[in-house]
C-alpha cells in the first residue's frame, strides 16, 4: 500500500528549487539544439522526441532497478494528458530558439491561468472576481511580453503562449489523474506514451544529430526526468501554497543561463512583463490554496 512521505517544508523547498533549475537547464539545451550552437539546428519535433526518449530510458532504468509495484492505468486520461504535454513541450522548445529564455519561461507561467479558465466548462467550477482579477493581471503581463507594436512584436512569443494554453489544459487531466495512481507510475506511463507520440511525429523531419547534439539531447531528457521526480516529491511533502512561490524561481535560473551562454539580458519590457505575470500567477496560486483549505458553498464564487 502506498504511504505518503512525511510533511517537510524545508525538504520540499529544496526539491522544488532543484526542479526549477533542471527545467531551466532543459530550455537552455533546447535553445542550443534549436539554433546552430552545436551543429545544424534541429527541428522542435526532434528536440521533444529526444526529451521523451531519454527521459523514458532514465525512468525505465530506475523502474528496472527498484521494481516498483503498479496499479491500474487510466489510459484515456494518460493519453489526453500526454498528448497535450507533448504539444506544449514542442511549442515551448520551438519558442526558445527565437526569444529570450526568460520571456518564454514567464509566458509558460500562464498555464495555471488557462487551467482555471478551462475548468469552468470542463469541470463545472465557478470562478469569482478575485480569481478573474488575478488571471487578468497575468494575461496583461503576457500582452506586455508580446510587445504588440509593429516595430517590436515577437511572433515567436505566440508559440510560448500556445505552449502555456496546452499545458493549462494538461493540468485538467493531471487533476483528474491525481489520487488515482502512484506518482512514479504516472511519470513512467506519461513518458512512455509521450515517446510513442514523439516517435511518430519526428519521422518527417528527422535529421542525423551531431555527437554534441546527441549528448545534449540525452542531458535534456535526463534533466527533465529529474525535474519531474523532484517536482512530484516536493508536492508530496508540502502544501501547494507553500511550494508554488518556489516554482517561479525557474525564471531566475533561465535568465542567468541565457546571460551566461547566449549573452542575452532581459530588457525593461521583459522585466515588467515577467513581474506582471508572476504577480497574477502567484495571487491565483495563493487564492486556490486558500479555497482548498476553506471551501465555500457550491453557489459561492471567489
Amino acid at each position: 500500500m502506498f504511504t505518503a512521505p512525511p510533511q517537510n517544508n524545508l525538504h520540499a523547498a529544496f526539491l522544488i528549487t532543484l526542479a526549477t533549475a533542471f527545467i531551466a537547464a532543459t530550455t537552455l539545451m533546447a535553445k542550443a539544439l534549436g539554433t546552430d550552437t552545436l551543429g545544424p539546428a534541429l527541428p522542435a519535433l526532434q528536440i521533444s522526441h529526444g526529451r521523451f526518449l531519454f527521459a523514458f530510458l532514465t525512468l525505465g532504468a530506475v523502474a528496472a532497478v527498484l521494481r516498483p509495484s503498479f496499479g491500474p492505468v487510466h489510459w484515456r486520461l494518460h493519453l489526453g494528458r500526454t498528448s497535450l504535454g507533448w504539444g506544449g513541450v514542442t511549442l515551448m522548445f520551438a519558442s526558445v530558439a527565437f526569444i529570450p529564455l526568460s520571456d518564454a519561461t514567464a509566458i509558460s507561467f500562464l498555464n495555471p491561468v488557462f487551467a482555471m479558465m478551462l475548468a469552468i466548462p470542463l469541470l463545472g467550477e465557478r470562478v469569482g472576481a478575485i480569481r478573474w482579477s488575478a488571471a487578468a493581471l497575468a494575461l496583461l503581463g503576457a500582452v506586455i511580453l508580446l510587445r504588440p507594436t509593429a516595430a517590436s512584436f515577437q511572433p515567436a512569443a505566440l508559440l510560448a503562449l500556445g505552449a502555456a494554453l496546452l499545458m493549462g489544459l494538461e493540468l485538467i487531466f493531471i487533476k483528474k489523474l491525481s489520487g488515482r495512481e502512484k506518482p512514479f507510475q504516472i511519470l513512467l506511463v506519461n513518458n512512455m506514451i509521450g515517446l510513442t507520440i514523439a516517435s511518430a511525429a519526428v519521422v518527417p523531419v528527422w535529421q542525423v544529430p551531431t555527437g554534441g547534439q546527441w549528448l545534449c539531447l540525452a542531458a535534456l531528457g535526463v534533466c527533465m526526468a529529474l525535474a519531474q521526480t523532484c517536482f512530484v516529491n516536493a508536492m508530496a511533502r508540502a502544501d501547494a501554497s507553500f511550494v508554488a512561490p518556489f516554482s517561479y524561481s525557474t525564471l531566475i535560473f533561465a535568465a542567468i543561463l541565457d546571460a551566461l551562454f547566449f549573452n542575452v539580458l532581459p530588457d525593461a519590457v521583459s522585466v515588467v512583463g515577467a513581474a506582471t505575470i508572476l504577480a497574477g500567477a502567484l495571487a491565483l496560486a495563493l487564492r486556490e490554496a486558500r479555497l482548498r483549505k476553506h471551501p465555500r458553498p457550491p453557489d459561492a464564487r471567489a
